[in-house]
């Protein structure tokens, strides 16, 4: 399991993804701007992964903090709230976080700043050590859905990159393979800045799982010959109906299994799920530089000069499409994803929530 953020000192550590699969160099975050510029320039991404960096962000900067009460400490850490808030606009893991972080603070008001800068970083390794059982969880849970012999096919990278560890889609596939299933992944390349390329092949062959990369466009061909069994993608924002926004892409994704009658399934922690947005028409789409699209990584230009671009980061995945959800309360279809709202003290085994059963997918359609 590659670790994608930690404390070491006092300060941050960021795995620097935008060097991988050729260089494993880690970024040291003094300062709470180090991190915002590593979320907003993709040093780290992944939407549970850039909430925790966040966290550990919103930590660096309350420890600057010069503050004598609460109010005072509360109003000169509102702008680093805000800062990390404007990096990605999509993920809503990073709201997630800096709601829970403030939640903190409002309950611990009567202690000194000291205190509260103490709890701020210890707060942000609990969501680190949180996701990375969390994940665990999604993976036994999706592991019931991959059967021996399959081939999974994922979109960008919703490995133990994306996360504090272990993964989310990828969590399902390490857990699976642990089972002593004999399964193969396919990996898109994702366009334009090649997360599947870069990073889930990578992490995959580390782990010693058979991955075979390919293009964006090759999904189709490999599905209508019957060359893929499911699919299982990450999430960064997912709406109370089940609709997922995730990387570029997916979407057209999803259309191909329900075309191919194909499982689409979507790993999606309760940290990702938004259940105050009623639908994925109100989710915030980001839209990322021009040069993503026309040059290959700043080095090699490979469209006309001055030709317009259209860049958006994230595409929203209907709920028709999601055969069903993968969540560390156990598997829900898009329908019954509400019943979810206000669930963290609830059990799996809850059968008021009526999970979604393995044996309720058919082999050959949705």
């Amino acid at each position: 399991m590659v670790m994608t953020i930690y404390w070491e000192g006092g300060q941050v550590m960021m795995l620097d993804q935008s060097l991988l699969p050729v260089e494993t160099v880690y970024i040291e975050c003094r300062d709470f701007q180090t991190v915002a510029d590593g979320i907003r320039r993709l040093k780290i991404r992944g939407a549970p992964a850039i909430g925790i960096a966040a966290a550990m962000g919103l930590a660096l900067g309350a420890a600057e903090i010069d503050a004598e009460d609460h109010d005072s400490f509360i109003k000169k850490l509102l702008p680093v709230r805000d800062a990390l808030l404007a990096t990605r606009p999509t993920a809503v893991n990073i709201q997630w976080a800096m709601e829970r972080m403030f939640a903190l603070l409002s309950i611990n008001r009567e202690l000194p700043v000291g205190e509260l800068k103490s709890l701020l970083a210890d707060e942000s390794q609990k969501i680190l050590d949180e996701d990375i059982r969390i994940n665990r969880a999604i993976g036994e849970v999706g592991a019931s859905f991959i059967h021996d012999g399959d081939t999974v096919l994922t979109h960008c990278n919703a490995g133990s990159l994306a996360t504090g560890g272990y993964g989310t889609a990828t969590a399902a596939i390490r857990v699976a393979v642990e089972q002593g299933k004999r399964i193969k992944v396919v990996a898109d390349e994702t366009r334009p800045v090649l997360q599947g390329a870069r990073l889930t092949a990578w992490e995959l062959m580390q782990d010693g799982i058979d991955v075979t990369l390919i293009s964006d466009t090759a999904a189709g061909s490999l599905m209508q010959h019957g060359e893929i069994d499911l699919a299982i993608v990450g999430t960064d924002r997912t709406t109370r109906n089940g609709d997922v926004a995730n990387k570029i892409g997916t979407y057209q994704v999803a259309v191909l299994c329900k075309e191919n009658g194909i499982p689409f399934y979507v790993a999606a922690p309760l940290s990702s799920i938004d259940f105050t947005m009623a639908d994925g028409s109100l989710i915030p789409i980001e839209e990322r530089p021009a040069d993503e699209v026309t040059d290959v990584f700043g080095k090699v230009k490979i469209a006309p000069e001055g030709v317009k671009v259209r860049n958006p980061a994230f595409d929203v995945t209907p709920h028709r499409y999601v055969t069903a959800l993968f969540t560390e309360k156990g598997a829900y279809r898009p329908k019954d994803l509400w019943r979810l709202s206000g669930s963290a003290n609830l059990s799996v085994t809850d059968s008021a929530l009526a999970p979604f059963r393995v044996d309720s997918v058919k082999k050959t359609g949705i």
